[in-house]
């Protein structure tokens, strides 16, 4: 789905997704028959990426820190803009997986097959900041001090996108614990993508299609959010946390909105936007308190 939009090395990563793994697997996950469901959910993930980017352009901190990055390339594509020491999580599975595409991204893949089918665009030779790939399991408390001891002096920005929605609330608060820590160590600041909000009883869903719907009952996505947006600060300030800024939407570098017009028109678009809608989703820069 981000294949269809510009964040950065998207497209190449799926390019090489259908290549290596779809054609293997007999192919990849459909997402529903509904061109104007599947713009709607790529313009809220499209959305959901720049937001930490917005948050991130007026800091001075060059140390970030992403947790359960899946794969997004964020760090990749700011380490070659900027002298950033970026270091990029996620399970160890995840990360051995991910590997391969960043080789291939990078034109230094040791695996022809996925090297073949990379994008034309090589990233610079000598890029200006610094980029890791490293396992961590975000609530184990000792991996977690043990990855933040790898950065250099100076305050840290933690951003994390897709992942509070899976977590119960004993592990959102072990989460914290251990972000909240590095903060009062270091300095900096924590960007979450997922400040997410239930829908309210009666409300329906944004997108219609059933496979959406049972991914998340399968996973208690509904649940797993917060009650409100009330529910949602009181919760990280009892862990510690005031909220320093929330992220803008910027409709207008969305190349989904686009999309969406072409396949629902105007009517698809007034949905979202209609007064009264209720507020589903928000990206907060935390600071530890």
């Amino acid at each position: 789905m981000k294949g269809d939009t510009d964040i950065p090395y998207a497209r190449e990563a799926a390019a090489l997704l259908k290549r290596t793994a779809g054609e293997r697997a007999g192919g990849l996950p459909k997402f529903g028959s509904s061109p104007v469901d599947y713009w709607t959910r790529v313009m809220h993930f499209e959305s959901r990426y720049w937001s930490i980017d917005q948050l991130l352009a007026d800091l001075p901190y060059t140390n970030i820190l992403e947790l359960s990055s899946g794969f997004s390339f964020r760090g990749l594509a700011l380490s070659h803009q900027r002298p950033v020491f970026y270091i990029d999580t996620d399970l160890e599975g995840v990360i051995a997986g991910k590997q391969r595409f960043v080789d291939a991204l990078v034109g230094g893949s040791a695996d022809p097959e996925v090297a073949k089918h990379a994008g034309a665009e090589r990233p610079p030779t000598n890029p200006p900041g610094h980029y890791a790939l490293q396992a961590l399991n975000v609530l184990d408390a000792a991996a977690f001090r043990e990855v933040v001891a790898r950065f250099p002096p100076g305050p840290i920005a933690i951003v994390n996108e897709g992942l509070l929605v899976y977590l119960d609330p004993i592990e959102k608060e072990s989460l914290c614990q251990n972000i909240r820590e590095c903060l009062l160590a270091r300095g900096g600041c924590w960007i979450t993508a997922d400040i997410y909000l239930q829908r309210p009883a009666g409300t329906p869903p944004v997108v219609q299609d059933e496979s959406y719907r049972r991914w998340q009952e399968q996973h208690k996505i509904e649940e797993k959010k917060f009650n409100n947006i009330q529910d949602a600060e009181a919760f990280f300030r009892r862990m510690g946390f005031t909220v320093d800024k929330e992220a803008r939407p910027n409709y207008e570098r969305l190349i989904s909105l686009a999309r969406l017009l072409e396949a629902g028109g105007l009517p698809a678009v007034e949905q979202l936007r209609q007064s009264g809608r209720p507020r589903l989703h928000a990206t907060w820069r935390l600071l530890a308190s």
